[in-house]
């Protein structure tokens, strides 16, 4: 299972959100690209940087954010937020990323999305499902859709997406837990989708958890920056 770290841009600073909310923001660093380095120093290989104003706003706005970590480190980074146009993808992979994230357009412009797909593969891609009650939420979390998520994932993986990331927002940034439940229903219905869990991670012992049930992935926030999984244990999954 493979540990990706992830840094979350407001104003050029590293910080994080609860359940989504931007009314409630915690400034971590105001230099992201040392917690990028810091998280290189013990071996991590991948980051998950999202641009929160980007998400926000419709449009990317941290680009220089982006450039920096790729220019200066090693890391496969996958960045999202903002991401709407053919310009802002081909911009994001200019500037660095290996992986584009792309959450809202996906449900809002289908085709587009799925352009993208077949222009640069299914790899280069990488889904974002963000839900609350099993149904998807767009617009950085702020509009909530009818669409459950099981339907969701099928439809993507028939144009060919195998890789997506899946955010319960009721658990997002509470540290009280991942969506256990919510990734074995998606695991058991979709065994080929390649599932990297998001939100709510609190400890060593979900990290674990998570790999036993076979998520290929585990995104991790807070936790880290509230020192509840340290560095040492972070290293023992790498």
């Amino acid at each position: 299972m493979e540990i990706i770290p992830a840094i979350d841009i407001i104003d050029g600073k590293c910080i994080r959100l609860t359940q989504g909310d931007y009314a409630q923001k915690k400034i971590y660093n105001e230099h992201p690209l040392e917690v990028a380095l810091a998280f290189e120093d013990i071996g991590v290989k991948r980051l998950h940087l999202v641009d929160l104003d980007g998400a926000k706003e419709g449009k990317i706005i941290n680009y220089k954010v982006l450039e920096k970590i790729a220019s200066k480190t090693k890391l496969k980074i996958d960045f999202g937020g903002g991401i709407k146009t053919d310009e802002a993808i081909r911009s994001v992979f200019e500037s660095g990323a290996r992986i584009a994230t792309i959450g809202s357009i996906a449900v809002k412009n289908k085709d587009l999305f799925f352009s993208w797909l077949q222009k640069y593969g299914a790899d280069k891609i990488l889904l974002g499902a963000d839900v609350k009650d099993e149904k998807i939420a767009i617009g950085g979390w702020l509009e909530t859709t009818d669409i459950l998520i099981l339907d969701f994932i099928k439809e993507n993986m028939a144009e060919g997406v195998n890789t997506i990331f899946c955010t319960d927002i009721s658990k997002d940034g509470l540290l009280q837990g991942p969506s256990i439940d919510l990734y074995k229903k998606i695991i058991n219905q979709y065994p080929k989708l390649n599932l990297i869990a998001s939100g709510g991670v609190a400890n060593k012992k979900d990290v674990e958890e998570l790999k036993e049930i076979n998520c290929s992935g585990v995104i991790i926030g807070k936790a880290i920056y509230e020192g509840l999984i340290s560095i040492n244990e972070l290293k023992t999954f790498l």
